[in-house]
């Protein structure tokens, strides 16, 4: 199994700031908002209570590079139970896909720099960490769905198609303590001094789609400043199986959550 080189540390932190956001003119577009919020955080409580199908796509790209990393990440989930099967491609990279299988709060990868090839690492989910903006750590579907329960100066943009079944499109920001939580330190560091730069939150997005039996059939979280950075997660098959087992113990190598469990 091929290992994989770290990305250029440029991608991980922030550099460049741009401005953004939006404020509510009155106190009738402040209270849309709020209600706006409250469909976008029953959605989502919605779709918890659910399985599904995982689609992600994580973008990154820093500055003027020509070069944008895309991850590719795809599987099942009960995200009621705790419990899911995930696979992660680093796109165009040659390198082999990653398996993580989430039971509970422990997550096994298959293909983690912290244990040798053939062996399942096995992490604390709770204590995990991630070192790139906007994505969760160890890939965790239930993280960035808990960010975008934070979702403020909601706006409702329409209907849109997603899984070719209409859905209403919900858009506002996340603040700097949802953007940043659990990020590594440096990583972290790193959007803090852009953040004291620009004087206010470092602007990211956020967008819900709902469909019409009230669930986030997609999720976005994006930031388009000097580096690039959009999470982009969709979700269908509702009440699909999900297989998700441990490893036999044998398989099993306990290792301290962090940033160096997966590959890339």
């Amino acid at each position: 199994m091929r290992r994989a080189h770290l990305l250029p540390s440029a991608v991980l932190l922030l550099c460049t700031a741009c401005s953004g956001g939006a404020d509510s003119d009155s106190e009738e577009s402040a209270e849309k908002a709020m209600d706006h919020g409250a469909a976008v955080r029953a959605a989502i409580e919605r779709t918890s209570a659910e399985s599904a199908r995982l689609d992600e796509r994580i973008e990154l790209r820093s500055g003027d590079s020509p070069t944008t990393y895309v991850f590719s990440i795809a599987g099942a989930f009960d995200l009621a139970g705790d419990r899911g099967r995930l696979t992660v491609e680093l796109e165009d990279s040659g390198m082999d896909p990653v398996e993580e299988v989430f039971v509970g709060d422990t997550v096994y990868v298959l293909g983690s720099r912290a244990v040798d090839a053939g062996k399942w690492a096995a992490a604390d989910r709770s204590e995990a960490l991630s070192r790139y903006f906007l994505r969760a750590p160890l890939n965790d579907p239930e993280h960035l769905l808990s960010q975008m329960k934070a979702m403020r100066q909601v706006s409702n943009e329409g209907e849109e198609k997603v899984n070719g079944a209409s859905a209403v499109h919900y858009r506002g920001t996340i603040d700097h303590a949802t953007a940043t939580l659990r990020m590594t330190t440096q990583t972290k560091q790193g959007l803090n001094k852009l953040r004291e730069k620009l004087g206010e939150d470092v602007p990211v997005y956020a967008d819900v789609w709902v469909d019409g039996k009230g669930r986030a059939v997609q999720t976005r979280l994006s930031y388009f400043g000097g580096t690039r950075a959009m999470t982009t997660m969709t979700l269908s098959d509702f009440g699909t199986p999900v297989k998700a087992e441990a490893p036999s113990a044998e398989q099993v190598v306990p290792v301290t959550a962090g940033e160096d469990v997966l590959l890339a």
